[in-house]
């Protein structure tokens, strides 16, 4: 199995910034999609981005387009998501995902069988 562990949310005024990591452990591999989903209170689970380990190409939803950058560190099994211009709707728990790489990038989190705990990030205004 693959143990996932999320860090690095927390306050942050509308207009910054902050950096998530999710460390990976346990069985992994360099054939994964590594997702990154987000979580409101009394919305559903909503899809951010994607990257593939292997080759480091990435995927966005169209709400976060030019404003978060996932990446990876393959030696240290980190995933990151940078995300600057930070807005109040940006305020979820925000949650890191694994699945096997299929050729396309799942979007949707039944999809993916690893998951972190969260993190919570809140964009004052």
């Amino acid at each position: 199995q693959v143990q996932l562990v999320e860090s690095g949310g927390g306050l942050v005024q509308a207009g910054g910034s902050l950096r998530l990591s999710c460390a990976a452990s346990g069985r992994t591999s360099s054939s994964y999609s590594m997702g990154w989903f987000r979580q409101a209170p009394g919305k559903e689970r909503e899809f951010v981005g994607a990257i593939s380990w292997n080759s480091g190409t990435t995927y966005y939803t169209d709400s976060v387009k030019g404003r978060f950058t996932i990446s990876r560190d393959n030696a240290k099994n980190m995933v990151y998501l940078q995300m600057n211009s930070l807005r109040p709707e940006d305020t979820a728990v925000y949650y890191c995902a694994a699945d096997r790489w299929r050729g396309t990038f799942p979007k949707i989190a039944d999809e993916y069988d690893y998951w972190g705990q969260g993190t919570q990030v809140t964009v004052s205004s």
